[in-house]
């Protein structure tokens, strides 16, 4: 007799599925495996490093106003202003637009890795008892007195600790002795604590009021039915490609769906729908694939390749299992800052990008802050490609921060309106660098990145435009996820990002995945459209969907949405 069927999994492929292990399971399990020496090497480099530049600072400031500049003064105060500010503005010139990235990525690495998830576990506990307080009070109260409260209790505890070591930071310059030298340490370590500390204090209770005052999720209801469809487009997001046929995903694990087959079947529903009534856009807001392995790039460009009439029309954006998900094998698994690792998998994703929609697709010169080159014309020039090509295969630790800046100068991506009054296409990485499988689901919008967005849109002030990205801009109106699926999967600056879409919301539509959450809502007029994952969260046996939705001119130049239609995936048993 047997026993166990293979094709149907077992423990090891729930390694690291949400579905079938808890908040608390996890963490255990991570703390259990996880290598020690490089947690605490990844500690030093990504919080003890930045907390004593923080608190050196200052002191730098000091010692240079005794040691130097009363020197330098000698020549005369004018003079050596003029050269102070001659080398502040040549170093500003040469290297200020990567010192803001670095400087403004650390912010909000910062917010990411210690302000969201206080907050968000103190929210959620304040949510509940609330919700169990006073049971039919509205969502939307509940949601905003727990937010104030989790800002207010996070200020009060780090109001505390800067307190404990402060009051004050220490500017006092030691002798450099080797005591002295130690002292200077110790107040620097205490600097950057009191730093992070009082940012905390401010940061978190305005975390609160920015969530209170951002506008309350609302339901779309239901869409006009009647109106002719000037764009058609398919929008799907999460397909998590594996790379072999009975190959199990890192969420659900051995629940399902088996492999790629689910993803087959649908390319072939869209071959067949385009071939009645054409598609303009098919739109995969990421999570491409399920680990950002080269196997599963393969799978889904193979998957692609057997409907061409599709593949020009296809548009994709990375999500955080395209480039961060460290190990599939070993969630447990810590990557230090200067490991290659994290720049593989971007370019792994951008080298597919270029494959698929490099000359449809075009980038933002940032010197004109105008829509430049095609994303293969940009690859070519320059020897771009080359010095990719070369990190992929020898790595190198200068060649693995080159290839992240270019990485970064690739987004926002573009594909311009066909008139000046249609439809745009822009496409976000909103995915943060992380190195941990616990954070690896967070999301960030640099603020180059946007603005470069907006002044490129603004090429075509009558144009409409779909903005695609991976992480989900605000929660839905709808009772809370648990915990386990909160904590870490926020877009951190997700208020800001709003606040700024809100200026085109009329002519503007939002398309994002992540979450797996199947809505259609606006926030502040502007329109946000969440995709199900048509592939997860569902047994091998069971359908699933995703949506085409319908678009048209309005009026007044908007943008106006129609009934989208359901597209069923069935599902299929296996033998």
């Amino acid at each position: 007799m047997t026993f166990a069927d293979p094709r149907d999994g077992d423990l090891e492929d729930d390694a690291s599925s949400t579905t079938r292990h808890s908040l608390l399971g996890h963490a255990t399990h991570m703390l259990l495996e996880i290598s020690l020496p490089k947690l605490a090497l990844a500690a030093t480099l990504l919080l003890l490093v930045p907390a004593l530049l923080l608190g050196a600072a200052p002191k730098a400031a000091v010692w240079f106003a005794d040691e130097v500049w009363h020197r330098v003064a000698g020549f005369g105060v004018v003079l050596a202003a003029l050269a102070f500010a001659a080398i502040l503005g040549a170093v500003g010139w040469r290297w200020g637009r990567v010192l803001f990235r670095t400087v403004e990525r650390n912010f909000w690495a910062l917010n990411a890795g210690l302000v969201q998830p206080l907050y968000t576990a103190l929210r959620e506990v304040a949510r509940l008892l609330l919700e169990r307080a006073a049971p039919g009070r509205p969502l939307r109260a509940v949601r905003r007195d727990a937010g104030l409260a989790a800002g207010a209790s996070i200020a009060l505890l780090a109001a505390l600790v800067a307190y404990a070591t402060g009051p004050l930071p220490t500017l006092r310059v030691a002798e450099v002795t080797t005591a002295g030298l130690m002292g200077a340490l110790s107040d620097a370590l205490g600097n950057g604590i009191w730093v992070v500390a009082v940012y905390l204090m401010v940061g978190a209770p305005a975390w609160s009021i920015a969530e209170a005052i951002a506008g309350t999720p609302e339901d779309l209801g239901p869409l006009p039915a009647g109106g002719v469809a000037a764009w058609r487009v398919a929008h799907l997001s999460d397909i998590h490609t594996v790379g072999d046929r009975f190959g199990f995903r890192l969420e659900s694990g051995r629940d399902g769906p088996r492999g790629n087959d689910r993803l087959h079947r649908l390319f072939r529903l869209l071959a067949a729908e385009d071939a009645t009534h054409p598609l303009d856009w098919i739109l995969i807001t990421g999570d491409i694939t399920d680990a950002g392995r080269n196997a599963e790039f393969i799978a889904f460009e193979d998957a692609l390749d057997a409907h061409p009439t599709l593949r020009d029309r296809v548009l994709i954006l990375p999500g955080n299992h395209d480039v961060n998900i460290v190990d599939r094998a070993n969630p447990a698994r810590l990557e230090l800052p200067i490991a290659p690792g994290g720049s593989l998998r971007r370019l792994r994703m951008l080298a597919a990008t270029a494959r698929l929609q490099g000359d449809r697709v075009r980038l933002v010169d940032r010197g004109t802050r105008r829509a430049g080159p095609t994303l293969a014309a940009w690859l070519a020039a320059d020897g771009r490609g080359e010095a990719l090509a070369r990190f992929i295969d020898a790595g190198g630790v200068r060649a693995g921060f080159a290839a992240r800046r270019m990485w970064n100068d690739a987004f926002p991506m573009l594909v311009p309106p066909g008139t000046p009054d249609g439809l745009g296409v822009v496409l976000l990485d909103t995915n943060a660098e992380t190195h941990f499988s616990f954070t690896n689901a967070l999301g960030l919008v640099g603020m180059d990145q946007l603005r470069a967005a907006e002044t490129a849109m603004a090429e075509w002030p009558a144009a409409r435009w779909l903005i695609g990205l991976h992480h989900h801009l605000v929660e839905y109106p709808r009772p809370g996820a648990t915990l386990a699926d909160r904590i870490g999967t926020a877009l951190v600056n997700g208020h800001w990002v709003l606040q700024r879409l809100r200026r085109i919301a009329p002519r503007a539509v939002v398309l994002h995945g992540h979450r797996h959450v199947d809505w259609m809502g606006s926030c502040g007029g502007l329109r946000i459209l969440s995709a199900p994952s048509p592939v997860m969260g569902a047994g091998d046996a069971e359908d699933r969907h995703c949506w085409l939705h319908a678009l048209a001119p309005a009026p007044n130049g908007g943008l106006a949405l129609l009934a989208p239609r359901r597209l069923a995936i069935p599902g299929e048993s296996v033998a």
